[in-house]
């Protein structure tokens, strides 16, 4: 940890305060306001934080998420021993998020910032160079599936049931290391929480396989499913792939409609923060119904329909078992 006082000892932060402009010769509110947040960074950036005990003001330890989704899981782990903030806010897509100053600021004050890896978060070394904060990788034990074409790892496998043991493992590990004397409480934490994560997991597999083999077809707008697909014994057909720098193309959508007649798909599916005008004509040209939204890259807010990864995991289940064994409604 930083010893904060130390370098108000040694002169560090002082020349940085005696930096400020002086605000009695501005003459606007935008201008002082602008100068104090300008400030505010330059101090976080050189380590100058007003916290200096490691904690939060209420004592806990303060966890500084890349997304919401690891930042549920994190809260699940972590129980009431930490704090834990995403920096993105719910529904919004993570790949090329822009970190704001405000991130900076949050991260640079943190005792712990969780990020996923596996090019997730192609933001990220920049924004890590410009923290002051212990950074921990949670994907590091994970066993990647390719982007089809690439050499590149897809980043998604969250949506894997079976890896989400990695993810809570890591996340209990990292949060232990923080704070040892929580760690019988992190590793209880994270062994209930995975029963429930697991149960998701079987009752997916278990509904699915009322389907025939040439029917396990999933059909998305990304290729966000690979983990999950791999999971639950369906073949995945998607319209772009991961992290691609167009989406649909006529031929994209072509190849999707012939996939759902050549298996008599019984429906199609788009996610919650992509565009799914190409996969509507999909469903429109193939006679599949639009089986509905599907959630990977964000949470919800909390009155929304998935405010935790459980929830994602589970109504992404029933979704696509409803979808592909034509109960939608």
């Amino acid at each position: 940890m930083v010893d904060y006082q130390a370098r108000e000892r040694t002169g560090e932060c002082r020349a940085l305060k005696l930096g400020v402009p002086n605000f009695s010769v501005l003459v606007t509110v935008r201008a002082a306001v602008a100068a104090m947040v300008g400030l505010a960074v330059a101090m976080t950036a050189s380590g100058c934080s007003p916290r200096d005990d490691g904690q939060g003001p209420d004592g806990r330890l303060v966890v500084v998420t890349t997304f919401t989704v690891i930042a549920d899981i994190a809260a699940n782990v972590a129980g009431d021993r930490a704090r834990v903030e995403s920096l993105t806010r719910p529904g919004v897509e993570v790949h090329g998020y822009e970190p704001t100053a405000s991130d900076v600021i949050r991260a640079s004050n943190a005792d712990l910032v969780l990020h996923h890896g596996l090019g997730l978060e192609s933001w990220f070394a920049d924004f890590l160079a410009r923290i002051d904060a212990p950074s921990v990788t949670i994907t590091d034990a994970i066993v990647s599936m390719p982007i089809e074409g690439s050499s590149a790892p897809n980043p998604h496998a969250w949506m894997s049931i079976s890896n989400a043991t990695h993810y809570v493992s890591a996340i209990a590990d990292a949060l232990s290391n923080a704070d040892p004397d929580g760690r019988a409480t992190y590793e209880a934490n994270a062994s209930a929480y995975l029963a429930r994560i697991e149960a998701v997991g079987a009752d997916l597999v278990d509904a699915l396989a009322v389907l025939p083999a040439h029917q396990r077809v999933l059909v998305t707008c990304e290729g966000a499913f690979s983990y999950l697909a791999a999971d639950a014994g369906l073949t995945e057909v998607y319209l772009w792939p991961v992290n691609a720098e167009t989406q649909s193309t006529p031929q994209s959508v072509r190849a999707a409609i012939e996939a759902v007649r050549d298996n008599n798909v019984q429906a199609v599916f788009c996610e919650s923060t992509v565009n799914q005008g190409g996969m509507m004509q999909v469903a429109s040209e193939s006679g599949a119904a639009f089986g509905g939204v599907l959630y990977v890259d964000s949470l919800s807010e909390p009155d929304g329909p998935v405010p935790t990864y459980l929830d994602l995991l589970r109504v992404n289940a029933e979704t696509i078992v409803a979808g592909l064994t034509g109960t939608t409604p």
